[in-house]
């Protein structure tokens, strides 16, 4: 390939630069917005805003970390210009790729791990290809790699995981000794001194720590700093403290609503400090390497060595850079699907819960349990009884009738931010690329952990959660190196045809992954109408209940019509989208009976009659999704075992039944929708005729499986879903006999 070609692989690469940050703000963002949204720290434009600040200053802090794609895992004298620059396309193809597909599916991974893994194998993979080629075996595998300096990475993102565990649980154990979760009164006494101790941690981590990547810093203004740290650490002590203090007495102020959003701007900063190599190291290093070779007289041939020197980064580039960042901050909507996994987690009270429990995750609440357990015996009761007395949540019915109520409170959020910046700043200022979804992630279970969020009611659930999104962790590291070391041969063994191939690969697996995240959230906003927001309002929490039943039943009663007929035509890709929505329905019956748990609670003792038509829902609602679970997993399993379909005559007998229960729902749909109360003699009706149609048909059965003509599984699918539509549709009935009991004021008697 002539020299031309590479100039056009050297635009592809500044094109993936802006794309890499785009996909990569979208994963890692939620970092450092997590604390603040979900503690509520301050309205959602302010918090955008200060993180944005924070992100255009951390930009231009990052320019020691630059060294990392350029000599940090390989060893650039022994590759030439157009080896390396197939190593770094490779690499931003696939992290374009890794990163867009976490995104889609609301995980946060680690753009750390993702570009190291990914310049691994990239490296590796042209080494391999040089060995082979080579006439002599003179160089090995790991003369290519720089291995200590991987290894060092590597083991400091591992060892990053523990201590910001470690050290957020710590932290937050002792914060809320000092003001408890009632910290208001303490906070007075004590929250000057707290306040400045945290600005002093901040400012010492990013300002003096950090300097030494700074852009726009020279040695000697970089020295002053090192050589006067401690002065500048106590004056800022003194005066954060003094203003927080005039804070307190003076405007009434809660200053840890302040400290919060000064550590959003840190976090933020540490994060375009530590991960803007993440997103543009790699297409910079390819700059580099082109302009070096272009200078040497011999482009094609002469080996990288210049790139293992030292480069200072332009603050310019990294300004842009922090803009386009700062753009998909506001842009994104994936970010705010990553959002969600982190805050579900770390929330200090029960909901719902995003995860399902599994065996490990059970192993270890015993374990957990086991050692506490074992712990009580040894601490005198005396002081157990002071820690508890401290440490223990305030109770939940305090706050029920919040409307907008926070995840956790203030105190853990600004012992969050603190932590994951002070730990993430460090490791910038000793050029570790540590991630900072890593940190962030695992400070946050580890201050959640310490304020006893992971209660009996929740531990496995929450359990189950961290062990995903640390095994997507793993998965990254892995998928991060194959991937880059398959892309890697292709482009060096296919040239213009392996580029072409995999743009268009890119591209058709991103508009995939977008179309996905499209359905994901509007199957997310139907699912998201059966959040109450005015439980105080007994008489509008009534009426809304219904219009969520009304809303469920309308969604059972499509998913119940699409089933049936993806059955009959034995289409197991729609069965298995029933079966994945399945969840949905799952979750909006769970959260249409925990409204009505809140409802209750409103109500006075002497609502006899209201509580036993709540009560009464609850157990139809059960019932009604059990039954339309079951039918959809009995239907998809029947089809992807490739059983016998079924008969004609069998389709035609469902096909009646499908009729009549389809009916039933919507009637039923349409009265509790419209709030108008209807006569339930001819839905009745419809009911008895269900019930004779189902007998006759089950005779039809017994005559089927006489004449061998239906087998045994086929038998089962028949009887069940005939069995199950019997029961919903005397479920809808009986939960229109409730609607019609709660609305009936003068109305003739409506019982069905």
């Amino acid at each position: 390939m002539g020299l031309e070609f590479y100039y056009i692989i050297i635009g592809i690469l500044i094109l993936f630069a802006v794309f890499d940050l785009v996909v990569g703000v979208t994963n890692d963002a939620v970092n450092f917005l997590n604390s603040s949204i979900g503690s509520k720290a301050a309205p959602f434009i302010t918090i955008m805003i200060i993180a944005s600040l924070g992100i255009l200053a951390g930009v231009t802090f990052s320019g020691g970390m630059m060294e990392v794609a350029r000599k940090g895992i390989f060893h650039p004298e022994f590759f030439t210009m157009p080896e390396l620059l197939t190593v770094f396309l490779a690499v931003m193809i696939t992290d374009i790729l890794l990163l867009d597909l976490f995104n889609t599916h609301g995980l946060p991974t680690s753009t750390t791990v993702s570009i190291v893994f990914e310049l691994l194998g990239a490296s590796v993979a042209l080494a391999v290809i040089k060995i082979l080629a080579a006439s002599d075996q003179g160089m090995a595998l790991w003369d290519y790699i720089n291995t200590a300096k991987a290894l060092a990475i590597m083991g400091g993102i591992l060892l990053s995981i523990v201590v910001a565990f470690f050290s957020g649980a710590l932290m937050q154990f002792i914060s809320r000794l000092i003001f408890t979760f009632d910290y208001k009164e303490r906070l007075n006494k004590y929250g000057a001194a707290w306040g400045g101790v945290a600005m002093t941690a901040i400012t010492f981590f990013i300002l003096v720590k950090g300097a030494k990547g700074a852009t726009f810093m020279d040695a000697q203004t970089i020295k002053w700093i090192n050589s006067n740290s401690l002065v500048i650490m106590a004056g800022i002590f003194v005066i954060s403290a003094l203003i927080f203090q005039i804070m307190l007495s003076v405007f009434k102020i809660n200053i840890l609503k302040p400290i919060v959003l000064v550590g959003t701007f840190a976090l933020a900063m540490a994060f375009a400090a530590n991960d803007l190599v993440n997103f543009i190291g790699v297409p910079l290093a390819g700059v580099t390497a082109f302009q070096n070779a272009l200078a040497s007289g011999n482009p094609l041939h002469v080996t990288m060595g210049a790139l293992g020197k030292e480069v200072h980064s332009q603050t310019f580039v990294m300004l842009i850079a922090g803009a386009v960042m700062v753009i998909t901050l506001w842009l994104s909507k994936k970010a705010k699907t990553v959002t969600e996994t982190e805050i579900s987690l770390g929330q200090q009270d029960e909901g719902m819960e995003r995860f399902e429990s599994v065996w490990l995750s059970r192993r270890i609440v015993n374990l957990f349990d086991g050692l506490f357990m074992s712990m009580k015996n040894i601490v005198p009761r005396s002081l157990r009884a002071a820690i508890s007395a401290r440490v223990t949540p305030a109770s939940e019915t305090a706050h029920v009738h919040h409307r907008e109520k926070a995840s956790f409170d203030l105190v853990r959020a600004s012992v969050n931010l603190m932590v994951a910046s002070a730990v993430v700043s460090f490791a910038t200022s000793l050029k570790l690329p540590l991630s900072t979804t890593y940190v962030t992630f695992m400070v946050a279970m580890g201050s959640s952990f310490s304020d006893q969020a992971w209660g009996r009611e929740s531990a496995v659930y929450r359990i189950t959660g961290v062990l995903t999104v640390i095994g997507g962790w793993f998965m990254t590291a892995f998928i991060a190196f194959v991937v880059a070391f398959v892309f890697a041969g292709i482009l060096y063994y296919f040239s213009a045809f392996g580029i072409a191939g995999l743009m268009i690969l890119s591209g058709f697996v991103i508009w995939k992954n977008k179309k996905k995240h499209d359905d994901k959230e509007k199957d997310k906003e139907e699912i998201n109408i059966f959040h109450l927001e005015k439980v105080e309002d007994f008489e509008e929490s009534v009426t809304d209940t219904f219009d969520h039943l009304a809303f469920l039943l309308k969604g059972i009663r499509e998913s119940f019509d699409v089933t049936f007929d993806a059955l009959f035509d034995e289409d197991l890709y729609k069965l298995r989208q029933e079966r994945t929505r399945v969840k949905h329905f799952q979750n909006g019956t769970n959260i249409i009976m925990a409204n009505i748990f809140k409802v209750l609670r409103l109500l006075q003792k002497e609502d006899n009659q209201v509580s036993y038509n709540y009560y009464q829902i609850i157990r139809r609602l059960q019932k009604l999704s059990d039954g339309h679970r079951d039918t959809v997993i009995r239907c998809t399993m029947h089809v992807a075992n490739r059983h016998k379909g079924l008969l004609e005559s069998q389709i035609k007998e469902l096909l009646e039944i499908k009729k009549v229960i389809l009916y039933i729902f919507l009637r039923v749909e349409t009265a509790l929708s419209k709030k108008e109360i209807v006569d339930c003699h001819d839905i009745g009706e419809q009911y008895h005729y269900l019930r004779e149609l189902v007998d006759d048909f089950n005779a039809n059965q017994i005559e089927r499986i006489r004449d061998d003509s239906s087998k045994t599984r086929l038998s089962i699918l028949f009887y069940a879903i005939s069995g199950n539509c019997v029961m919903m549709a005397k479920q809808n009935i009986k939960l229109l006999e409730i609607f019609n009991t709660a609305f009936r004021l003068d109305n003739p008697k409506t019982s069905c």
